[in-house]
């Protein structure tokens, strides 16, 4: 962490603000269409399915990665915005104990929203492929297991099984990868098989049966690529970045560089939106009737 009246290593004044409006502007845009799809379940019945419920908990999911990007922008601008010309504060504003709850909450939501597309998958492949609605039990046990295992492997490392800290520009904090010892490695390969990779399968494989079976009956109406590759490129870079920790000195990587993943994770909300939501004829409906005065008129009558 860098300290007060300096620059975070690495980083000029230019730069910090760059990467700060960056950071708004995913995360602003995230919170808006996440909200928009979180608003048009509660307001629409024709949503209220058990298929949908698993949209709305990667809603929610992709909401809390937006909020903690949005803590992370207010924290790098205001530095900039706030202080004096002579004066600059370039610390973390909410302290260790700050740090360590926006680590656990940005972890909890970025696994969450992992887990929650592979569930989404799934759950298309049980729908389209078995021709069998998804009950009502599945669903709510499938969101439940997602919100609690993600909860408890992002507990860990309050409990001293890996570490939060700072990210290199000093305005977010995550999994601490800086030191690269034995705690670190047993806690990655783990929490990554079974947090990414195991995801990632079941959302490749899911979607690749699907295809397989919708395209010999031409009734391919959902996009069987793009969540697998969300997936991997949106939180590939992490990946890297935390498997290059483990077998070299990360330091040797530029800060510039180390914030690259945190900056293409915070896009995956905006991109599962347009996907999820935005991509889908009832939920874009549902969203449309949220936005239509008409819409809210018939509510009211209701």
């Amino acid at each position: 962490m860098a300290e007060s009246g300096s620059l975070p290593t690495g980083f000029g004044e230019l730069e910090v603000l760059a990467v700060g409006m960056v950071l708004l502007v995913e995360a602003l845009t995230g919170l808006c269409l996440n909200s928009l799809t979180i608003l048009s379940f509660c307001k629409t019945p024709e949503l209220r399915t058990p298929t949908h419920l698993l949209v709305l908990s990667l809603a929610l999911a992709d909401s809390g990665i937006s909020l903690n990007a949005l803590v992370a922008a207010t924290s790098s601008l205001l530095r900039e915005w706030v202080t004096g010309p002579n004066v600059s504060h370039r610390r973390w504003p909410y302290g260790s104990n700050g740090c360590q709850a926006h680590g656990f909450q940005g972890f909890v939501t970025a696994l969450a929203s992992i887990c929650s597309s592979a569930a989404i998958a799934w759950g298309r492949y049980h729908h389209y492929c078995s021709r069998s609605q998804l009950a009502w039990n599945t669903a709510i046990s499938l969101v439940i297991c997602v919100w609690l295992s993600s909860a408890f492997w992002a507990a860990l490392p309050l409990l001293g099984w890996g570490h939060y800290d700072y990210e290199p520009l000093g305005t977010c904090c995550t999994l601490d990868y800086s030191r690269g010892d034995r705690n670190f490695t047993s806690f990655l390969f783990t929490m990554a098989f079974f947090n990414f990779f195991v995801p990632l399968f079941i959302t490749f494989i899911s979607y690749r049966l699907m295809e397989q079976k919708l395209r010999k009956i031409g009734h391919l109406q959902v996009n069987t690529t793009l969540p697998a590759r969300t997936l991997l490129f949106g939180w590939g870079p992490y990946a890297l970045l935390y498997l290059y920790a483990t077998i070299a000195d990360v330091s040797s990587v530029s800060p510039k560089l180390q914030m690259v993943p945190a900056l293409v994770a915070k896009t995956v909300p905006t991109i599962n939106a347009i996907n999820y939501a935005l991509g889908g004829e009832m939920v874009h409906r549902g969203i449309w009737q949220c936005l239509s005065p008409q819409g809210s008129g018939l509510d009211r009558a209701r």
